[in-house]
C-alpha cells in the first residue's frame, strides 16, 4: 500500500464514521484497520497470519503482556503466536480533553507488551481541525493540532528504544485535513454536512518540527517498512 493508497483508507474510514452516525461505531474501524493488515499479509507472506477487524475472520487478537492481555488493533502471528502488535488511533473530535489520556494510555499498554519481549508499534491518525463538542453535541469551538499539541511527540521521538520500554518501536503520526463548513455549530449538522459528499482528505499543510528516528511523519510507506523488517528480525 502506496501513501496514497494509505490516505484513501483514511478516507474511507471517515466516511465510515460519518454514515454510522456515531463515535462509538467499530464501522470507521474495519476501513483502515483492514487495509493495513491486507497490507502486512502481502508483505509478510504465508508464515504469518494477521488479525484484526475489516481482514480475515474480521477478529483482533490477544497479545498477552507482563502484567496484563490486550486486544490488539493488528496483530502479527507465526505458528507460536503473537510476534508483533500495532495500535492504531483515529481522533476525529473533543481532542484536547483527551490528548494527554491518550498518550498515556499509548505508553502503558506499550510497555506492558514489549516487556514480554513483543514488538509494538503505533499509528496515530488526527485531523489538523476537529470539532470539539458540550455533551448536547453542540460545538463549542473547532480545535488545531498545532506543533504545541505535537511536542509530546517530539520529545517521544528521542527516545532510545532500545532502552525505554513504553517507547514504541516505532510510532506515525498521519495529520489529515478536510474542508469544512464555518456555519456548522452542532454534531447532528456535522454529520449531515459531510454524508454523501466526497470527501476531499489530504495531508495537512501543518509544518512541524522534524522528528528523530522513534516517531514518523505522514509516511505510511517507510513506517510499514520498519514494521515488516523488524518482524523478520525476529
Amino acid at each position: 500500500m502506496t501513501n496514497e493508497e494509505f490516505l484513501k483508507a483514511v478516507s474511507r474510514s471517515f466516511k465510515e464514521f460519518i454514515a454510522s452516525g456515531t463515535s462509538r461505531s467499530t464501522r470507521k474501524l474495519k476501513p483502515l484497520h483492514g487495509a493495513i493488515a491486507s497490507d502486512l499479509a502481502h508483505r509478510l507472506g504465508g508464515g504469518y497470519t494477521v488479525h484484526a477487524q475489516g481482514y480475515g475472520d474480521d477478529k483482533e487478537a490477544l497479545i498477552e503482556g507482563r502484567y496484563y492481555g490486550k486486544m490488539v488493533d493488528i496483530t502479527i502471528c507465526d505458528r507460536l503466536g503473537a510476534v508483533c502488535g500495532i495500535a492504531v488511533k483515529f481522533i476525529m473530535q473533543n481532542y484536547s480533553q483527551n490528548s494527554n489520556n491518550y498518550f498515556e494510555s499509548m505508553l502503558g499498554e506499550t510497555a506492558n507488551i514489549r516487556s514480554r519481549n513483543c514488538p509494538y508499534f503505533q499509528i496515530f491518525v488526527i485531523l489538523d481541525e476537529l470539532p470539539y463538542y458540550k455533551r448536547d453535541k453542540t460545538i463549542t469551538r473547532w480545535e488545531n493540532f498545532t506543533p504545541h499539541n505535537a511536542a509530546k511527540y517530539l520529545a517521544l521521538s528521542r527516545d532510545d528504544t532500545g532502552v525505554f520500554f513504553h517507547t514504541p518501536n516505532k510510532t506515525l503520526i498521519y495529520v489529515v485535513h478536510i474542508p469544512r463548513r464555518n456555519n456548522i455549530t452542532t454534531y447532528e449538522q456535522y454529520i449531515r454536512f459531510y454524508s454523501g459528499k466526497q470527501i476531499r482528505m489530504q495531508l495537512s499543510p501543518t509544518a512541524f518540527a522534524p522528528f528523530d528516528d522513534a516517531v514518523i511523519l505522514n509516511d505510511y510507506e517507510t513506517f510499514i517498512s520498519k514494521v515488516y523488517h523488524t518482524v523478520l528480525a525476529r
